[in-house]
């Protein structure tokens, strides 16, 4: 079982930055997948990116290659995203995501609003 809490979202101008942050409880965090989607009303949650669980290989969606930077830090059970030259359309509600990859049972956190103005 794992709870994760994210942090960091607020309302930033166009070519802004933020940095969202995922804290994770428990002690196995280092054997999870780590990732980021987000959600606008009346539209499906997407992918942003995911980084595995040994911090090696990182993966993002297309619309966010070259702007945003998902990392981790096991020592403080954390994982960040990095949000650079932002877009109204990245405004949403930004999830973390923990999926263990020995089992594959995958956890939520709460989300946090993301609002970028033009």
């Amino acid at each position: 079982q794992v709870q994760l809490v994210e942090s960091g979202g607020g309302l930033v101008q166009a070519g802004g930055s933020l940095r969202l942050s995922c804290a994770a409880s428990g002690r196995t965090f280092g054997s999870y997948d780590m990732g980021w989607f987000r959600q606008v009303p009346g539209k499906e949650r997407e992918f942003v990116a995911v980084i595995n669980w040994r911090g090696g290989s990182t993966y993002s969606t297309d619309s966010v290659k070259g702007r945003f930077t998902i990392s981790r830090d096991n020592a403080k059970n954390t994982v960040y995203l990095q949000m650079n030259s932002l877009k109204p359309e990245d405004t949403a509600v930004y999830y973390c995501n923990a999926r263990d990859h020995v089992t594959s049972r995958v956890y939520w956190g709460q989300g946090t609003q993301v609002t970028v103005s033009s």
